[in-house]
């Protein structure tokens, strides 16, 4: 994101490097959600959604998934050296440390759990920036911030809902919310967010930036792929899994796309 926006993503020099730096990062947490799931397994098969999990279905062994998160993590090892950054480096190292600490304690923290999610997302667009070796606008450190607060919330009101339907405790940190504050919270998020992107629209700074008036158009996908967002969740109840609510919804996929290709017929092309 911060090559695409910085306007050099199309550097072929960099194109080796981000690819590097992006599958370090991939393989990286898919080592942590084997960690999380090999350490909640037992709490995951009292799950009604959970319990479908590999490791709590008993799909996959103890030892075959403890095998293949080391794999992961090897692979990103070599990865990681392969571009010998070393910034780049400790922001990886402090996500891995960060998240193993999420799965031991800091997500049966009420707030502290959404702020170390959001906390994941940054430090993926500082590694990004350092890859790319450009400066990071505040308004992307932002609406990253805001964005994932928004999907944490959204995720944390499916646990609550779900924990309610069969009286099961299925995450210490919801002792923390109620339904109602979560549900005032989501749409305080969204407005700041929506707003915030609306500023950044306008910025003269940005427009100076990118040479172009027009930004304020990507505005209109924005808002209204966040309203779609909003009835996902409050109307149909589908906020639990975020990433399989981007790819099996069709409409959020459309408005996705559109935004994309107009930014970057601003930044590229206009």
């Amino acid at each position: 994101m911060p090559a695409f926006f910085a306007q050099v993503i199309t550097d072929q020099s960099l194109v080796l490097i981000l690819l590097a730096g992006f599958f370090a990062f991939c393989l990286v947490a898919s080592s942590i959600y084997i960690f999380n799931d090999y350490y909640d397994i037992e709490a995951d098969r009292l799950h009604p959604k959970k319990k479908l999990r590999p490791l709590a279905a008993g799909l996959v062994t103890s030892k075959e998934a403890i095998f293949a998160g080391m794999v992961c993590l090897v692979i990103a090892l070599v990865l990681m050296i392969s571009i010998g950054i070393t910034t780049f480096s400790i922001l990886l190292g402090s996500y891995l440390v960060l998240t193993i600490s999420y799965t031991l304690f800091l997500k049966k923290i009420a707030f502290v759990d959404l702020f170390v999610l959001a906390m994941g997302f940054l430090l993926r667009i500082f590694a990004g920036g350092e890859l790319a070796d450009v400066p990071i606008s505040e308004w992307l450190v932002i609406m990253t911030f805001l964005g994932a607060m928004m999907i944490g919330l959204g995720k944390r009101r499916d646990e609550f809902i779900l924990s309610e339907k069969t009286t099961t405790d299925i995450r210490p940190a919801l002792n923390g919310y109620n339904l109602q504050f979560i549900d005032i919270a989501i749409v305080f998020v969204s407005a700041v967010t929506t707003v915030a992107y609306l500023m950044y629209t306008l910025s003269p700074e940005v427009t100076d930036r990118i040479g172009n008036n027009y930004v304020y158009f990507t505005s209109f996908f924005v808002i209204f792929g966040m309203l779609k967002y909003l009835q996902l969740t409050f109307v149909h109840g589908e906020s639990g899994q975020p990433t399989r609510l981007f790819l099996q919804n069709p409409v959020l996929r459309f408005i996705l796309l559109l935004w994309i290709i107009t930014f970057a017929l601003l930044l590229y092309v206009f």
